[in-house]
């Protein structure tokens, strides 16, 4: 299966079938975009069609994310907010300091599909105010300690990628790395400051990411179990 990276959505999985009738685009349960066509579709069409549906594929993965979301009392959120969940007479959520409270009216619950989708908003709220205090920082660290350099940082959280390198040096980060494990954001910081130099994945870049992590391909097997889901 023809495998397409995308600066944006990252690897998106190319399906090509007798049995399709038309180009379909959806997202498999891993959180990656997956497109079927029928067998013969030109790849140069595919990519067209990608390049003019990315606000549906946006759709796409946000709708994905809402319902990857399992909501609990008392859930941690990133590394310092926590989820509190109490009763009310109408639904409020909302953010102090490092508390997201979610308020639920008689007959609501933290699956509804409204609740869901509110939460998600203070969630990612949460997550990006942690990102921004935590991963330049680190980054920057890291850079500094292995001798790499970038020209700046961007945050996103509609990508189904934990981070990427432009080859103009910008590193984009999915602000849901807070959810991650310190040595797995470790990681993913590492593994794009390697693209500052090699702008691919020959042994190369993995020799200088393996210089930063020696304990990268643990780590990489650990990472492909997660997903930027928020």
């Amino acid at each position: 299966m023809p495998i397409l990276t995308d600066k944006e959505f990252g690897a998106i999985t190319i399906r090509r079938s007798v049995k399709a009738q038309s180009v379909r685009m959806r997202v498999a349960p891993d959180g990656t975009l997956r497109i079927s066509a029928p067998l013969y579709t030109p790849i140069l069409y595919v990519r067209r069609l990608i390049h003019t549906s990315r606000a549906q594929l946006r759709t796409l993965l946000e709708q994905h994310q809402v319902s990857a979301v399992a909501l609990s009392d008392g859930m941690q959120i990133g590394k310092s907010h926590s989820l509190i969940v109490r009763q009310d007479d109408r639904l409020q959520v909302q953010r102090h300091g490092q508390r997201i409270t979610v308020s639920l009216p008689p007959g609501k619950t933290l699956e509804d599909v409204s609740t869901t989708t509110a939460v998600r908003e203070a969630i990612i709220a949460a997550l990006r105010v942690e990102a921004k205090s935590y991963l330049p920082k680190r980054l920057a660290y890291l850079a500094e300690q292995r001798g790499f350099s970038y020209a700046k940082v961007r945050f996103s959280h509609a990508s189904s990628r934990w981070g990427s390198c432009s080859s103009n040096g910008t590193i984009s980060l999915n602000i849901a790395l807070m959810k991650l494990p310190f040595e797995l954001i470790d990681y993913v910081l590492i593994h794009e400051l390697a693209h500052t130099k090699q702008m691919n994945h020959s042994s190369d870049f993995w020799e200088l990411v393996g210089q930063g992590d020696p304990d990268y391909k643990q780590h990489r097997t650990i990472l492909k179990s997660q997903t930027p889901s928020l």
